[in-house]
């Protein structure tokens, strides 16, 4: 059962879920990568939070369900169910500025938004060297430390960096 408390207050339960960090980008929070869609309280009294990984079988997404249902058993609610909901689709449109902002202080290279609404994966020649700002970057891998992210060098700086793709 959620307290009376959690119970009239969703905005600080959907606050506390956005704030739980990325397990694989922990300078990142989930409000910041926009995978937190809804917080609500079910009919049975739980606490529902349904989340969008940021592609389909994201590895890091048991984690981050469990890091959700702890943080907001720590805001209150006594029971939650996370959900997983693949539909629409997660896009690198949900991340916010702040999160970008984040991406390039952290040395990874944040993505464009992309204005989509549904199309084809966009291929990128060049991002912005998070390090020295220089467009003066290849492609190193397409792959990068994790899934999301492709590995890129700077010509200018010669720094490698994280490149997080644009989906």
């Amino acid at each position: 059962m959620v307290t009376t408390q959690a119970a009239e207050n969703l905005t600080a339960l959907l606050a506390a879920a956005r704030a739980v960090p990325d397990p694989e980008i922990p300078v990142l929070t989930l409000g910041d990568l926009g995978v937190i869609r809804d917080v609500r309280a079910a009919g049975d009294g739980a606490v529902e939070v349904d989340i969008t990984p940021t592609y389909t079988g994201c590895p890091a997404t048991a984690v981050i369900a469990s890091d959700v249902q702890a943080a907001l058993q720590r805001a209150g609610a006594d029971q939650v169910r996370v959900q997983i909901v693949l539909s629409p689709p997660w896009t690198t449109d949900w991340m916010s500025e702040s999160g970008r902002s984040k991406l390039r202080g952290f040395g990874i290279a944040p993505p464009e938004p992309a204005a989509h609404a549904a199309g084809p994966v966009r291929l990128a020649f060049s991002v912005r060297c998070p390090h020295c700002g220089s467009i003066d970057t290849r492609e190193i891998s397409r792959f990068g430390s994790t899934p999301c992210k492709s590995l890129w060098t700077c010509r200018s700086c010669t720094e490698p960096f994280d490149s997080f793709k644009a989906i």
